[in-house]
């Protein structure tokens, strides 16, 4: 059997694997989830001053933005799982996060700066963030690949990658419950480097084991 064969053999099967690949992928992503729970309620933990955190829009707005990372990539996770699905008509889904750390960052630019740019760029827990999501994110990004395994993706490395977003998404909306830093510049700095992170290492990974 030719390689164009085999494509259209495993797309004429996509209606039974797909809603497969979305059930194993969620059921995966569930049983890993109390691991990455039990991370962060072991070295983090919530916040003290949540109560009145949740009072600031930037507080709110991490979360929207992690969310929109999070579930977009799953939705489009899902669509690559399938041989012959392209990214072409989907990548739009992932910019969301980014419209939306644009507002953010020109909202607080109007707004009159309670501290310095550097201040508010740099924050008090780059470090931690750096550390904190990817350690938080590797469990779900081993559920992540599995579940995706059902599947038959195409391009391995690529559909690896959306699992690490997937993963990272979800651990750093764990991680902005506790990060007092709220600013959308370290946000779009200190978040954005470790997804990166995390999207390289599912990418290497996924190369290998999403492989058919």
């Amino acid at each position: 059997m030719d390689t164009d064969q085999l494509i259209r053999s495993l797309a004429a099967d996509n209606a039974h694997r797909a809603p497969r690949v979305g059930a194993v992928l969620t059921m995966a992503l569930l049983v890993v989830a109390p691991l990455s729970i039990l991370i962060f309620a072991t070295f983090l933990g919530v916040r003290a001053d949540v109560m009145s955190a949740m009072r600031n829009p930037f507080f709110d707005m991490k979360f929207a933005v992690t969310l929109s990372l999070a579930i977009p990539a799953i939705i489009v996770s899902l669509h690559l799982s399938r041989p012959e699905a392209l990214l072409r008509g989907w990548g739009w889904l992932l910019l969301l996060p980014v419209g939306l750390l644009a507002v953010a960052i020109g909202s607080e630019a109007m707004m009159a700066p309670a501290m310095p740019m550097t201040m508010r760029l740099v924050g008090k827990n780059s470090r931690v963030c750096l550390v904190a999501i990817p350690a938080m994110a590797l469990p779900l990004l081993a559920g992540a690949l599995f579940g995706l395994r059902h599947g038959a993706p195409s391009r391995p490395a690529l559909a690896g990658a959306l699992a690490g977003l997937v993963s990272a998404g979800l651990a750093a909306t764990l991680y902005a419950s506790h990060c007092t830093d709220d600013s959308p510049l370290f946000v779009a700095t200190w978040y954005t480097l470790a997804t990166a992170l995390v999207t390289a290492i599912g990418a290497a990974v996924g190369s290998k084991v999403l492989r058919y």
